[in-house]
């Protein structure tokens, strides 16, 4: 296997995302080998010591996609930013995956541009995931799809399934669409539509959920519109942080309240590990044909370092190949009815 990562690409760039690269390759085993797409001069200059030693190697692109690029800007101007060649590089089958921290819409349009949906797919998904009382849900879609049919929500319960079953290791994941009302009349024309979609799909389709029962863990998948799903994930963002803002200034009022808290800090890290981003990685991109891990534009080294980890483990399983599978599955049922 072989994974590009886009180095120049987020808030840190390039050295928190070579370091997670470098991190991912030497911890890897041979598994794979990391490919580090951005300006060669720079990075041969800053990290080639390194770099010796590991199954890394250095692909020049010599633009950069700033994060506040418009993507249909960078299919025109910028053919050899990092996100462009990484990609090209993945079309041509030089590499099995791409990862970047860098302008995420960007990312997604160089994918479809380069890449395409999966045969079958009429929307590629972005996904991403929640800590639950039960384990770990996977929200979809988060920002790729501002509106969309009931047949692309019946899409992303099928990608969001597989990849469930298949990366998160669930056995017969359960599948909710979100909506404002567990009755299936409840939620918009297209919600309506798509819970009659998933009911049929043969999915484990548990029925609507609402917005609590994302962390509740009512379902493994959550189904969504990328408007609704980027407001939940920005909002589980920053109530995650003001968690943290609370706690601290709440250590802080008396002595008793700082002995409380040594006793409790093993809840505390577990609580921060749970809804921490660098724990996941990075989202992937369902539904393309191929594999992309979108990361936060802040990633850290344990982010990048964890999104080629992710990306490593997306093709291992085949997720693309199963998706197709069960595409099919699905097309032939209809036709026989």
């Amino acid at each position: 296997m072989r994974i590009a990562v886009d180095v120049m690409g987020g808030d840190h760039a390039p050295d928190r995302n070579v370091a997670g690269a470098i991190e991912a390759a030497a911890s890897a085993g041979g598994r794979y080998e990391v490919i580090l797409v951005g300006d060669r001069s720079l990075l041969e200059e800053r990290f080639s010591r390194l770099l010796k030693g590991l199954p890394i190697e250095i692909v020049n692109a010599s633009e950069v996609v700033s994060m506040d690029e418009a993507p249909s800007a960078t299919l025109r101007r910028k053919r050899d930013s990092s996100i462009a060649v990484a990609m090209k590089l993945h079309q041509s089958g030089e590499a099995d995956a791409v990862v970047s921290a860098g302008n995420t819409g960007a990312a997604m349009a160089w994918a479809l541009h380069s890449l395409g949906p999966l045969p079958g797919v009429s929307r590629p998904a972005l996904a991403t995931f929640f800590p639950s009382v039960r384990g770990t849900a996977l929200l979809l879609d988060v920002g790729a799809n501002v509106e969309c049919r009931p047949s692309n929500l019946a899409e992303f319960g099928l990608m969001g399934s597989v990849y469930a079953e298949h990366v998160l290791d669930i056995e017969k994941p359960r599948v909710g669409l979100l909506s404002i009302g567990e009755e299936s009349s409840k939620g918009t024309e297209v919600v309506v539509e798509a819970h009659k979609k998933l009911l049929a799909s043969g999915l484990n389709f548990v029925g609507n959920i609402q917005g609590q029962d994302i962390l509740t863990g009512e379902a493994d998948v959550v189904v969504c519109d990328g408007f609704t799903g980027n407001v939940i994930l920005k909002f589980i963002e920053g109530i995650a942080g003001h968690l943290t803002a609370s706690v601290k200034r709440g250590l802080s009022k008396s002595p008793l309240a700082r002995v409380g808290a040594l006793l409790m800090s093993p809840v505390f890290r577990q609580m921060r590990r749970e809804f921490d981003y660098e724990e996941y990685g990075g989202a992937p991109m369902l539904g393309i044909d191929g594999v992309l891990i979108i990361c936060h534009g802040i990633s850290t080294t344990k982010a990048i370092r964890n999104a080629v980890e992710v990306a490593g483990r997306i093709i291992e399983e085949g997720i693309n190949d199963h998706i197709k599978a069960r595409l099919d599955e699905i097309h032939a049922a209809n036709l026989q009815r």
